[in-house]
């Protein structure tokens, strides 16, 4: 099959990790369903960048945390194309909270980072899952974050639903083989614009960099590189985590 023929859904495809692997996997070749839930202008800005590569491209509001939304999502891209043949599950949302303030970490803090950092990686491979099964082939990327390894992160419930994530990947793996991958991606800090609003910014910036073997913080065009590797590429890799870090919890 050749690439042009292939599509791929993106879910919080306008910003961050979700617009640079849209337009990576627009480099490609491949038709991109760009989901986003509040972006609609980034949204549309990056799928107008992904039809100057020759490619289609069109955008699709839904809430991933809300399962009707994605299986209306997924048929949307179904009639556009009549296929899907890689996920992309990048949407997330977190909040900083201190890791001390157990107080802090309220009811309605966990629901958020339950519901789209791990429901709605689930809802999304779930709404995929039959189908890529039909076509023979497919590959689900997903990005968990080293926080969900090490513990350490934006907050407690934050770490713990992308440790949730990585079980997923595995749980999805072995069940929806052979004839579909599922791997996940661990980020550790990546330049986006989550971090430009942090008063403190510079200065998780500098400890990053001291700590880091590459001496570079991750840019969201590093791990797009990675999920169009998992996503084209690794033929023989499912179940897998990849951690790119710099090498910092090496």
């Amino acid at each position: 099959m050749q690439e042009k023929e292939k599509v791929a859904l993106i879910t919080g495809g306008g910003t961050g990790i979700g617009r640079a692997s849209s337009l990576a996997l627009a480099r490609q070749g491949i038709q991109v369903a760009i989901n986003y839930s509040k972006s609609a202008r980034e949204a549309q800005e990056t799928a107008r960048e992904a039809e100057k590569m020759g490619v289609s491209a069109i955008t699709i509001q839904a809430d991933v945390s809300r399962d009707a939304e994605v299986r209306a999502m997924v048929k949307k891209v179904m009639d556009t194309w009549g296929r899907i043949d890689m996920l992309i599950n990048c949407a997330g949302w977190s909040q900083r909270t201190p890791f001390n303030d157990l107080e802090a970490h309220t009811e309605e803090l966990w629901d958020r980072n339950l519901a789209i950092n791990l429901k709605g990686v689930f809802f999304c491979s779930r709404a995929v899952a039959d189908i890529m099964k039909r076509q023979g082939h497919g590959a689900i990327v997903i990005i968990a974050s080293v926080a969900g390894i090490t513990g350490v992160g934006s907050s407690i419930a934050y770490a713990a639903s992308k440790a949730g994530v990585i079980c997923l990947t595995k749980s999805l793996a072995r069940i929806l083989a052979p004839e579909v991958r599922v791997n996940a991606i661990a980020p550790g800090l990546v330049e986006t614009r989550w971090i430009e609003g942090w008063a403190d910014a510079d200065e998780i910036r500098e400890q990053t960099l001291k700590t880091t073997p590459l001496k570079r913080i991750s840019t969201p065009e590093d791990i797009a590189e990675a999920v169009c590797f998992l996503a084209t590429d690794a033929r023989m890799m499912t179940g897998q985590v990849l951690i790119i870090d710099g090498g910092k919890i090496m």
